[in-house]
């Protein structure tokens, strides 16, 4: 948490990307679940895998919880980051967005009312609550099964489209990248270069994602970004990735590493 704490100083102190007026919160809650909440006081939940995370904290695997939630964001199908998804977006009545074949198959099973789940694909750009959020939808390296029981308790694997990361352009301009499950691909440098993030969080655990190492060169060669938040971590035993790993690979870097414990929070 003191690393935490010196990170959020340095941003309050120099950062001019967070010079207008209120501020970011984002709240870690296990794998690659987050609350984040904009300086406008919008809230948007993304890979809401909650109710079964070893990790989660008890309070939180009640979603009533979260409070207010204004939008729900999924990367891709698999359980750890889709599983109270669209729970959440029927409870609060608000809009999922995912891939587009994971969004259909939500909607064609019953999962998700249609209303709730607008159309979306890679390169766009929607503006949910107007021009002052943009959230971009960008490509990520992995697979994005859905597993569902069927009517008669069986388990199957439906298509769940290409899987994806997100930016999410604030109010105040501050850009956060969420990965998603991802392994190394090259044109983490376009987004980078192109998108500018100033926080990233990033899978580092290995085996479904890229590792420590991996996770540090992207962001240390390609991403580039003022702040790095690892995720994806420490689930289970095969999720051996770790952030003190991390941050030694990233080196002379000029990101700042803020490492949270599942509950914890942090605001720029």
């Amino acid at each position: 948490m003191m690393r935490a704490f010196f990170a959020i100083a340095l941003a309050l102190l120099t950062g001019t990307a967070f010079a207008q007026a209120g501020k970011t919160e984002v709240l870690w809650l296990g794998q690659a679940a987050f609350r984040i909440t904009t300086p406008g006081g919008k809230v948007m939940v993304i890979d809401p895998w909650l109710t079964t995370n070893p990790k989660t904290p008890p309070a939180f695997k009640d979603l009533h919880a979260l409070g207010k939630v204004d939008l729900v964001l999924l990367t891709h199908g698999h359980f750890d980051h889709s599983l109270d998804a669209a729970p959440l977006a029927r409870m609060h009545k608000v809009r999922l967005y995912a891939p587009p074949g994971l969004k259909d198959t939500l909607v064609s099973i019953g999962e998700l009312p249609a209303e709730l789940g607008p159309g979306m694909n890679k390169s766009g750009i929607a503006m949910p609550f107007g021009p002052e959020i943009k959230l971009h939808m960008v490509r990520a390296e992995h697979s994005s099964e859905l597993s569902w029981k069927d009517a008669s308790g069986k388990t199957v694997s439906l298509p769940g489209g290409e899987p994806v990361g997100w930016i999410m352009e604030l109010e105040n301009g501050f850009r956060i990248y969420h990965m998603g499950d991802t392994g190394l691909f090259g044109d983490m440098k376009f987004i980078g270069e192109f998108y500018k993030p100033d926080l990233v969080l990033v899978p580092i655990g290995g085996n479904f994602t890229i590792n420590a190492q991996l996770g540090a060169y992207a962001v240390r060669e390609w991403l580039k970004p003022r702040f790095a938040i690892p995720m994806h971590y420490g689930t289970y035993p095969i999720l051996a990735g770790k952030p003190e790993d991390f941050i030694k690979e990233l080196g002379a870097s000029r990101t700042r590493t803020i490492v949270l414990n599942p509950g914890e929070k942090v605001e720029f």
